[in-house]
């Protein structure tokens, strides 16, 4: 059997139908950057994601699924960016941030049977500093199922599961 082509168009679905009411969300593609926007004057928060590129998809997913309250009602959670180019220590302020979402990214990506490939969001990040942030990745994925994943993040996963790998007649 073929696995099923990965589109983004199932995970807005997905997320849509599991959030969407209960936490007024949606998330949306064709974007050319990223960012998380939140509901006001009517209009439900959005999580959007670049173009429509799966991968984006799911990691922006794992970004709203680790924001508390709080932080959901920021514009982009509150965080800041810095562009490729980063100094050492911006860096690792960087990585310190991602290294979460990026874990659960891995994860939704396996359940979907897709890729995953880390991202320091650096093209001038050394060898050593990939090697360090893949071992820390790896670190937070395995603390992640060995404690349990947060309850939307656990549902996304098991959607994302059902939708691309669950047999289909």
């Amino acid at each position: 059997m073929a696995a099923p082509e990965h589109d983004c168009r199932d995970l807005e679905q997905l997320f849509d139908a599991l959030f969407g009411e209960r936490y007024r969300v949606r998330l949306r593609g064709g974007f050319d950057e990223p960012l998380y926007v939140p509901a006001a004057a009517g209009k439900p928060a959005e999580v959007r994601f670049r173009a429509d590129y799966f991968a984006s998809a799911l990691h922006e997913v794992a970004h709203w699924t680790l924001a508390g309250a709080a932080r959901r009602r920021l514009l982009d959670y509150g965080y800041w960016y810095a562009p490729d180019g980063r100094d050492h220590e911006a860096q690792n302020r960087f990585e310190a941030v991602e290294v979460g979402p990026q874990a659960l990214e891995w994860l939704f990506a396996e359940a979907a049977g897709y890729p995953f490939r880390p991202s320091l969001d650096n093209l001038e990040a050394g060898s050593a500093t990939h090697q360090r942030f893949r071992t820390a990745l790896e670190a937070e994925r395995e603390r992640r199922l060995r404690l349990g994943l947060p309850p939307r993040a656990l549902a996304f996963r098991n959607a994302v599961y059902e939708c691309y790998r669950s047999p289909r007649g």
